[in-house]
């Protein structure tokens, strides 16, 4: 039998590629953790044990591939609302939530469903949310997606039920960035590697 794969042996992995996309940005490679079905099982087995809610909210892209297998891995995600970019997210007519962001290399926009939002999950009266992503940095991203989710409300069977980002959930936190410091006046922010 193998033995498991370590976060450490996992964070090994990742790749660093100062000044891409534009100068004064050092993307973080984490596509290499994907190469590998033992390191992608150990990286999902741990974001899931941290997940605490029914409802994963992630944006594209990278977002997607650590989100989507938490559906059906074990543990509490039932839902997960896609935050697309421009055009990629096909709506019925007022369908759309437009997320305006900033991003360490410009501004950005992001797109979700409202239809999404109302097939979330209700818990004890409240419509908990996890939101799920790859790296965090400055947090403008993650923000934004709490801010955008919490101004809305669930309608089911006459019901009206607030939205509440219950965590955030990242694979790597930058720790020289203040993007924890900013997300956890929202919620408790948890990340598998710190870099």
């Amino acid at each position: 039998m193998q033995n498991k794969v370590t976060l450490e042996e996992a964070k090994k992995l990742i790749k660093f590629y100062p000044d891409w996309p534009k100068v004064g940005v050092n993307f973080v490679d984490l596509l290499p953790l994907l190469s590998d079905a033992d390191t992608f099982r150990v990286i999902i087995e741990e974001l899931g044990e941290h997940l605490t809610t029914p409802n994963v909210a992630a944006p594209e892209a990278r977002g997607f591939l650590f989100a989507a297998p938490l559906l059906v891995n074990g543990s509490k995600a039932q839902t997960l609302m896609t935050f697309r970019k421009n055009a990629k997210l096909p709506a019925n007519e007022g369908d759309l939530h437009k997320v305006a962001i900033v991003k360490e290399y410009g501004e950005d926009s992001l797109f979700f469903r409202k239809s999404d939002l109302q097939n979330a999950k209700v818990v004890d009266g409240v419509v908990e949310i996890s939101i799920l992503d790859d790296i965090l940095a400055t947090g403008g991203t993650a923000l934004k997606m709490a801010q955008h989710l919490e101004a809305l409300t669930v309608e089911k069977d006459g019901v009206s039920y607030p939205v509440k980002v219950k965590e955030f959930i990242f694979l790597a936190d930058l720790s020289f960035l203040p993007g924890r410091e900013i997300l956890e006046q929202v919620a408790p922010v948890y990340s598998l590697i710190t870099f």
